[in-house]
């Protein structure tokens, strides 16, 4: 039983409405312009079309985003920090980083940030950025990785000897609430270089610009200066006041385009966006002498010598107007606050070190969240106040998402280079979140199961570049996981996207089994360049027929046949559809291993491309598409089925009636009498040809996890052609060489956490069933054998290794000396989207603690893995008849 802390009361009040402590929070998006939402091409150039250049004097659409910042969960106001260091170009105001056309491997932010931590609700988060004393170098960094190609390393900020010397400001910002909506600031200034320096600091208060587009007739906000303090007023939100210390300069504009700049328009504003920017750099007269507006500054400009630190306060509250005496003292309490929170919540056999790790994988996660806003509609229609958009948008993107609807907070996957949600990603967010704020993690998966997300056909939407592209059906297992992690007690929210679930999965069955055959197509699953080719743009004459869409299916079959046999013990209602799930099951699981997808030569699953004349050609790669049927796994105890007699009479029926479903049916008998039964697509005998692959040092296993394709095409590459396409895949164990996908992901060697976790969930699963009976030598020619369950771990102290010190260096950081000994890089924790297959170096989006947070849920649940639900048996060391 947990102990009942001060932020697990905050947690509690939540969901009563009684104080709304989720209503500020880390809303802000890292990176706003470049992004589809604001893009108004004819051609849908989004990377193109509102380019970091425009960001400082460009008015937003739909969401705004800033350095370390807050808003309310409308966004309706924001405070965020911006710098000067006296020799950049323009202030600091958000991360920059190259487009995917300028990355030598895709899109890159080339700043250096971290989320250090935070609370649930973030009534306390630490944020920390390394800001340069010489001038940022925009133009060297575009042009230098525009010369490089993709079998180069990327050029990094450190590349350019910037931080020489030591030469840079550590900025940290923290906030604490004092109420729901009192929140004290706190922005710490520390001169990490040898000489004495000048920063010029400007706390930043602004509205997101909605009025300026002719849709709406809500009243424009106001920002003013009130004695010793800035008002905010607005419509909705109501008053809120902006305090500080000390004598900064307040400094007023308009969060508004800047056409003369932009476009050589004389229209807008005389004070517009980047009127400040302007000011501060050049003097220009473009700050409201009347100190009015709709954006504001503190202008702080400090000078501190060599390793000095000075600290700012500030408070933004619905009642205040002066920074508090005991800001610090109220600081003090909220991290003592966080600190029982977390220590609560982790087991005690963890180490310090690993500690660490979950706390800032979580911190990370949680700062991760952003106020999503895309209406479809609106965006392909254009607004009132602006020339149409060319007739080629009606046909364009997303097109066919006209409903969807979106304005919620929702968790990202990198808030820089993903700052839009992506369905599968999201899903495995919410595993982490669960033992944080299972309350959060439920409203997250819900969401995008609703009628402004869902599409009418039932698809879920995958991520704004392509909303019809497909993700893995992951949504009933995340819920089932996180049903478990809260206590296996909520079962409304269980029945509620259980209902929404089943529209879904009619979907994949209606449009993915294009064959009727169970046979399960669904393009690139999220997997990006896994294949040799972009499996989502087959000629129309060809079909690929795909071991992970069908085993997706199979492992979706499953998780919705647990879900309705857990609401059938409160309802026997459920028990008819969770004979459907059992049924169905089972006729894809046949069909995978009897329609050509199982290489009984190579003992491993393929894709089969099937060409117009009725060829049937597989694609003999080596990679996780062959490992997925691994996760279509679930145990069923006879006791529990019998207490649900319809299920277990058609169950019974079924078997005896279609025999030859017992091929994907296992059952056995406890020495204690209970009887099991397994469902999966592997048999003991596949299982085992599977993991001696999988478990092998030269194919899969790496030091630090399972590998998306085996090591075996280092040497052996598959190549091939199809209409005259000539096709090859390599094993890559770093960034991607290819442009598929834009070429900033790669699953052709490097480790993914959610395929990770999947492998070790089901291996425990099948432990479960057969217990100490199966063992397998790990690794692959060791000699040395090990239980489905020891192998699990083993996979699993392999991943958590990656972020741990070995020899006084972290693998993730890779061999560069700077992030090894480099003062915050040393410290400090960033969680990659994927990691090199052979070093284990973090690669991919540097600040992905979306679904690496996983890293957290391994950490608390080692050695105690929490069944999904219990209509499983738990984990038993009673022994099996032979």
């Amino acid at each position: 039983m947990k102990k009942l802390t001060a932020e697990r009361r905050r947690l509690l009040e939540v969901p009563h409405g009684r104080a709304p402590w989720r209503h500020w929070g880390p809303y802000l998006a890292e990176r706003a312009w470049s992004t589809v939402r604001e893009d108004y091409s004819p051609d849908g150039s989004a990377w193109d079309y509102f380019p970091h250049d425009h960001a400082r004097s460009r008015a937003y659409r739909w969401n705004e985003d800033g350095l370390g910042g807050i808003c309310d969960d409308r966004q309706f106001l924001c405070f965020a920090l911006a710098l000067w260091n006296g020799a950049d170009p323009i202030l600091k105001e958000r991360i920059f980083g190259l487009t995917a056309h300028e990355g030598n491997h895709g899109e890159d932010a080339k700043e250096y940030w971290w989320y250090l931590d935070s609370t649930p609700t973030h009534s306390w988060m630490q944020w920390r950025y390394v800001y340069p004393q010489r001038p940022y170098p925009y133009e060297q960094l575009i042009v230098e990785n525009r010369k490089r190609s993709r079998t180069d390393p990327e050029y990094e900020l450190e590349d350019t000897g910037i931080f020489a010397d030591d030469r840079y400001w550590i900025i940290t910002i923290d906030y604490a609430k004092r109420t729901a909506e009192d929140i004290s600031i706190r922005i710490w200034v520390h001169n990490a270089g040898p000489d004495e320096a000048t920063i010029h600091v400007l706390p930043t208060l602004w509205f997101r610009n909605y009025w300026s587009w002719g849709r709406n007739g809500e009243p424009r906000p106001l920002l003013q200066l009130d004695d010793a303090a800035i008002r905010a007023d607005h419509y909705s939100l109501g008053r809120r006041w902006l305090s500080w210390r000390g004598n900064p300069e307040p400094l007023f504009c308009e969060n508004e385009t800047n056409f003369r700049r932009l476009f050589h328009i004389d229209q807008g504003t005389a004070f517009p966006k980047d009127g400040i920017n302007d000011h501060i750099i050049s003097g220009s007269p473009t700050v409201n002498p009347d100190r009015t507006g709709t954006k504001a500054a503190l202008h702080y400009q400090l000078t501190l010598q060599s390793h000095e630190t000075t600290t700012l306060y500030l408070r933004l509250s619905d009642n205040a107007r002066s920074v508090s005496s005991n800001a610090d003292d109220l600081s003090v309490q909220r991290r003592r606050e966080a600190d029982d929170f977390y220590h609560d919540l982790m087991p005690d056999h963890i180490t310090d070190e690993e500690r660490r790790i979950a706390r800032a994988a979580f911190a990370g996660l949680l700062w991760n969240k952003q106020f999503y806003h895309y209406h479809v509609r609106d965006w392909l229609e254009g607004d009132p106040a602006f020339p149409p958009p060319p007739p080629s948008r009606e046909s364009g993107r997303n097109h066919e998402w006209l409903h969807l609807n979106n304005r919620d907070v929702l968790t990202m996957p990198d808030k820089w280079e993903y700052p839009w949600y992506a369905a599968w990603d999201l899903a495995f967010h919410c595993i982490a979140l669960a033992h944080i704020d299972p309350e959060f993690a439920k409203e997250q998966l819900i969401f995008l199961c609703r009628e402004w997300y869902m599409h009418p056909s039932g698809q879920l939407p995958a991520y704004e570049w392509a909303f019809s592209d497909v993700n893995p059906p992951v949504h009933a297992y995340a819920a089932l996981r996180v049903f478990a992690i809260d206590g296996a007690k909520d079962y409304n929210f269980l029945e509620r996207i259980f209902h929404k679930l089943l529209i879904n999965f009619t979907w994949w069955v209606n449009r993915k089994d294009r064959e009727g055959n169970n046979i399960f197509e669904g393009g690139f699953l999220g997997l990006d360049n896994i294949s040799p080719f972009d499996r989502s743009t087959l000629p129309s004459d060809s079909q690929l027929e795909q071991s992970d869409g069908t085993a997706w299916m199979a492992t979706y079959c499953l998780s919705l046949l647990e879900l309705s046999l857990q609401l059938a013990q409160k309802g026997h209602a459920f028990e008819d559809i969770a004979t459907k799930f059992f049924e169905h099951f089972a006729y894809i699981a046949l069909a995978m291993n009897n329609q050509g997808l199982w290489s009984e030569e190579d003992g491993f699953y393929y894709d089969v491309l099937k060409t117009a004349s009725g060829q049937l050609l597989p694609l003999r790669a080596c990679s996780i598409v062959g490992l997925v049927p691994l996760f279509a796994v679930t145990i069923l105890d006879a006791k529990k089925v019998e207490q649900l007699p319809d299920f277990a009479r058609h169950m019974s029926w079924f078997i005896a009636n279609e025999p030859h479903v017992r091929e994907v049916i296992e059952h056995c008998k406890l020495l204690d009498g209970d009887e099991l039964s397994l469902l999966s697509i592997a048999d003991p005998d596949r299982l085992r040809r599977m993991l001696t692959r999988m478990l092998d040092e030269d194919e899969f296993l790496s030091p630090y996890g399972i590998r998306s394709l085996s090591r075996y095409h280092r040497e052996h590459p598959l190549t091939g052609e199809h209409n005259g396409q000539q096709w090859r895949l390599d094993y890559e164990p770093g960034e991607s060489t290819t442009p598929l996908f834009g070429g900033n992901s790669n699953w052709r060697g490097p480790i993914w956490f959610p395929i990770n976790y999947l492998v070790i969930a089901g291996l425990r699963r099948f432990y479960e069933f057969f217990g100490d009976t199966f063992r397998i030598e790990c690794p692959t020619g060791s000699g040395h054998e090990m239980t489905l369950a020891e192998v699990a771990e083993e996979i699993e102290r392999r991943l958590i290794s990656l972020f741990l010190r070995h020899d006084d260096k972290r693998p993730c950081d890779g061999d560069n000396p700077f992030f090894q000994q480099s003062g915050p890089w040393r410290d400090h924790y960033l969680f990659h989207e994927y990691f090199h297959g052979d070093t284990g170096k973090g690669l991919g989006a540097s600040h992905q603690t979306g679904w690496t947070s996983l890293v957290a849920d391994l950490i608390l649940t080692e050695g105690g893995w929490l069944a999904p639900i219990t209509i499983l048996t738990s984990p038993s060391t009673a022994q099996r008849q032979p």
